[in-house]
This record gives structure tokens, sequence and C-alpha cells, in this order.
């Protein structure tokens, strides 16, 4: 007999990925609906009155209330183990809204070097018009993290693993930084998910997501989410709300339905990625391979204690510079040359001149951006099918 009353917190990662935050209609449907309506209604003014005032639950208006947008609230905020999630329009206006929320001008940001070449741009460009000023470190440097946190430090922020170098940061080490010094610790987990990491077990306070990556896992929409708190979380709902960079319902449903199978997929994507950083790593062509799962990776043992997987990005470097790099790409006809990642297909890229070709050849070398380089974000394709593709290039460098 099935038992209404098992709390979620109870359940298994998996479990709670299929069923947590689904509450049922009145039509009492199996899977979980799409509410693609702009507004909803009211038996009266007083009720319209009540739940404009926030004085009785209900929705409002999609911007900020929506039963699809909140059941995925819902469930990664039960999967990361935090109080809450609110969804936002794409991975970077979880960012833009946390900071708009929790920031003000004169605060400081200290920040991993080792980020995603857009939120270096908000960071600098955005934010540095407000008045909120960033310094970038080492990511895995704890020391360079303490050495400069100021009176005016209000958040750390990291990557972990970083694009494309998979280095990695002690998270508990981290957010014992930022608590002594009353900041807040957020954590960019797109590259894990809840599926290979839980930042806010390991004492963060907020996770970030690009929900467009993992969390759908094939590529169909764009989104964010932010999940922590319900005292940080309320003011960055705040934002969402009267700014507006909001979820729509039906990509809050694709997410929803992607959360199902993302252990699964995580699993099977690391398989592929740990084998093939191995066969890369012998290879004659290859000088260098960016990947935690490898033994002589030099934060391994922290990212096989932290984390329940090496996830699926990895970079590596050819013989060549940039021009053997692109002949590497050019060369497949599997894989899929694109920016994004997070997808059941293979993606490669050449992040000097994609993903982080807005930086400065300053900020380049310091994020050990190199011509080199290059990105592949491993798929579910056959192993032998993703291998024999990048060595149609590599062989002919070798």
């Amino acid at each position: 007999m099935h038992d209404d009353s098992t709390p979620e917190a109870a359940w298994g990662l998996e479990t709670l990925a299929i069923r947590a935050g689904h509450h049922r209609t009145g039509e009492q449907e199996h899977s979980e609906p799409i509410f693609p309506t702009s507004s909803f209604v009211y038996g009266s003014a007083a009720e319209a009155a009540r739940k404009f005032g926030g004085d009785e639950p209900g929705n409002v208006y999609s911007r900020f209330t929506n039963p699809t947008v909140h059941t995925f609230e819902r469930r990664l905020a039960a999967m990361e183990g935090g109080e809450r999630c609110v969804a936002t329009s794409s991975g970077m206006s979880a960012i833009l809204a946390t900071v708009l929320a929790l920031l003000q001008a004169g605060d400081e940001i200290v920040a991993s070097r080792s980020l995603f070449g857009s939120t270096v741009s908000l960071f600098d460009k955005y934010f540095g018009k407000l008045g909120i000023t960033t310094r970038y470190v080492e990511l895995s440097d704890l020391a360079a993290w303490e050495a400069a946190v100021t009176p005016n430090t209000r958040l750390l922020f990291a990557e972990t693993p970083s694009n494309p170098l998979s280095e990695v940061v002690d998270i508990a080490a981290l957010a014992d930084i930022a608590h002594r010094h009353d900041a807040l610790l957020a954590i960019d987990n797109c590259f894990l998910t809840p599926a290979l990491q839980r930042p806010l077990a390991l004492g963060a306070d907020l996770v970030i997501h690009s929900a467009t990556k993992y969390l759908d896992g094939q590529g169909r929409a764009v989104g964010g989410a932010v999940v922590g708190r319900n005292r940080e979380l309320e003011e960055i709902f705040g934002v969402v709300r009267t700014c507006g960079p909001c979820l729509s319902p039906f990509n809050a449903w694709i997410f929803t339905k992607g959360l199902e199978t993302l252990s699964l997929r995580m699993r099977a994507h690391c398989e592929n990625a740990q084998a093939l950083a191995e066969w890369l790593d012998r290879h004659p062509a290859v000088t260098r391979v960016y990947y935690s799962g490898l033994a002589h990776h030099p934060r391994h043992a922290l990212a096989a204690r932290q984390q329940k997987g090496f996830g699926a990005v990895l970079g590596f470097e050819v013989k060549g510079g940039r021009e053997a790099a692109w002949s590497v790409i050019d060369a497949t006809r599997l894989l899929s040359i694109t920016g994004n990642l997070g997808d059941v297909k293979t993606t490669i890229t050449h992040p000097a001149t994609t993903t982080h070709g807005r930086l400065s050849a300053d900020q380049k070398a310091a994020a050990g951006i190199t011509e080199a380089l290059i990105r592949v974000a491993v798929g579910l394709e056959s192993l032998e099918d993703i291998r024999d593709d990048l060595a149609r290039g590599l062989d002919a460098l070798a």
C-alpha cells in the first residue's frame, strides 16, 4: 500500500529526482503537467487581494509564480539539500540575480580566475559599473583566497571543477574562509550536478546552476537556478520577481523531466569521459590532458573525496598550437562543434576563441587557456565512435 506520508528527506537522490516537488492537481495526473499561462484568476476580489498581498499562498503571475516552475524548484532544492530554489531564465541570470540581491556598491567579490568567460565579463564590466569589485585568485590556492578577502568582501564565488581545466577546490575549506570573514560562498555546480556533488552539504551557502547543461541533458532549453537557504533565496526571488529574468513553464517542465534521468546519465557520462581521458593521455599528439579522474591530476585525491564522480568535461592540449587544435576539431565528423556542453551528444570546442574568447590575453594566460587547448564534453555515444572521431585529426598530428 502506498504511504503518502513518506517524507522526502528520507528518499534517496534517484527517488527525489523522479518524485520530489510534484503536487498533483485535481485531475490526479501521473506525469507533471505544464501550465502555459501568463496569469491566474480568483473567485473574488478579496481572494485576489490576499494573494497579491502575500497573505494567502497561491499563483499570481507567471513571472514569479507558476506551478510548473515551482515543481522544478522544489525538486532541485530537494536534490541539492537546500531549503529553497529560485529558477531563472539562464545560468548567467542566476548569477546576476544572486549578486544584485545580496551585494551593493562598495562590496567585494573574491572569485576563481578559472571562470566561464561570460561570468568574468559580468563581474568586471557590469558589476564594476555598480561599484562592486572582483578580485581573482587561483582556484585551488586556499592561501590566496584568504589573502584576497577584505572587510568589504561579501561573496566568494567558484566553479569546481573548473571549465575547461578540471581544477578543483576544497569546498569545505573555502566555506570556512568565507564564514570566518562573514561572507557567503557560492559554488557553480553545473558541471557535476547534485548527482555527483552537493556543495551545500560541504558548507557552501549557495549553489548556482546553468540548467541548460546537465540538468536538461539534451540541449533543448536554456535556464538557470540558485539553491540555498530561504533567507538569501527570498532576496534573490525579489530580484527575479521585480526584474523579470524568470524561467518559462515549458523550459521548467523540460528540466523537471531531465532531472528524472540525471543520476543515470551522469554515471554514464563519467564512464565515457574517464576512458576517453585515459586514451588521450596515451596519444602521442597530445601533450597534456586535464581531467580530475586521472591519477596524476594534482587534485585527484580531493576530487575523489568530495565528488561521487569526475564529470564529463575534459581539456587536452595538442602539439602545434591553434592551427593544430583547429585541425583536430575540423577533422571530426561525429562530434558537434559548439560551445555548449552537458548534452548526450559529445561537443568539442576551442576555448581560446569561443567560450573564453572575450578574455584578454593576460586573462587567458592566468586561467591556463592556451591556443593548443581543446575542450570536449563527453556524451553518451559509443566510446569507440567518439575515440575514432578524435583519432582522425590526432593521428594526423602524431
